[in-house]
């Protein structure tokens, strides 16, 4: 597994973070594009991305991803990934909205999971369904996995033809009901990823810093941002998800490696097309 140049993805609002807890969260397409152009200039190359209503409620509603993702593209030229997990309790229909929007990436949840007192629902039929959709749609998916047996449920699916391999995989750890972040777990995940593939880590809350620390002296790459971390150090909140990114392109230098530009970023990643 190359360790060249690390891809960083800025998740910038998420679905869970509120601006009770962060007044710096970015809701409107205005500020989620500044909030964009920002992180990439610190050297975020992919912007994975959820939108808000007005009064701050999660939504997959197209017509506001779509006016998010104009304004982001109108201020840089960052790599957009949508989600396709949305919020817990969305409707499969709902959740795929974004995937009309010609993002050039998009989540693609692996599998269901306890999350936190509720249940993320991903059965094999919807996940297939999403990939379809995908895969129709020219979007490269990023395959999310919260636990040990969704990097099975990936090569299941591959072995189907559902997805294609290599591929890029994103390890969530540390939600509760999911795989915990510690560097044992994540070097037994890394050890499941097929050869050519790709990884990266989100560590949830005071883990961000420390797994994006760990991804990166391991080859892989780092995902951090206001969606699953809200502070740059104990009891400090970052000032957006920017500062978040700053620190992990530090973490990046310090373990060796450069930062991904788009350009290199859409290599690796193998998407073929841009926006």
């Amino acid at each position: 597994m190359s360790a060249g140049n690390a891809i960083i993805t800025a998740a910038i609002c998420g679905a869970e973070t509120t601006r009770a807890q962060t007044p710096y969260l970015p809701i409107t397409a205005g500020e989620l594009a500044a909030e964009a152009e920002a992180c990439a200039k610190e050297g975020a190359a992919i912007i994975h991305l959820h939108v808000r209503t007005d009064d701050g409620k999660p939504t997959q509603d197209r017509a506001l991803f779509d006016k998010a993702i104009r304004a982001i593209r109108a201020r840089c030229g960052v790599i957009v990934q949508t989600s396709t997990g949305g919020a817990v309790g969305m409707s499969a229909e709902e959740r795929a909205q974004p995937l009309d929007c010609e993002p050039e990436m998009a989540s693609l949840n692996a599998g269901s999971l306890n999350f936190g007192d509720e249940v993320f629902e991903n059965p094999f039929p919807l996940v297939r369904e999403f990939a379809r959709r995908m895969r129709e749609r020219g979007i490269v998916p990023e395959l999310e996995c919260y636990d040990a047996g969704h990097v099975d449920s990936c090569l299941l699916l591959a072995a189907e033809g559902v997805i294609d391999l290599p591929g890029h995989f994103d390890f969530v750890l540390g939600v509760r009901g999911g795989m915990a972040a510690s560097e044992e777990n994540l070097r037994f995940l890394v050890s499941k990823v097929p050869v050519g593939s790709t990884f990266s880590v989100a560590g949830v809350g005071r883990h961000q810093l420390p797994m994006a620390a760990l991804a990166l002296r391991l080859g892989g790459h780092a995902r951090c941002g206001l969606e699953d971390n809200i502070y740059l150090s104990k009891g400090v909140l970052a000032k957006g998800s920017a500062e978040l990114v700053a620190k992990v392109s530090e973490l990046a230098r310090a373990a060796g490696r450069g930062v991904a530009s788009v350009a290199e970023a859409r290599k690796l990643l193998r998407i073929e097309r841009s926006a």
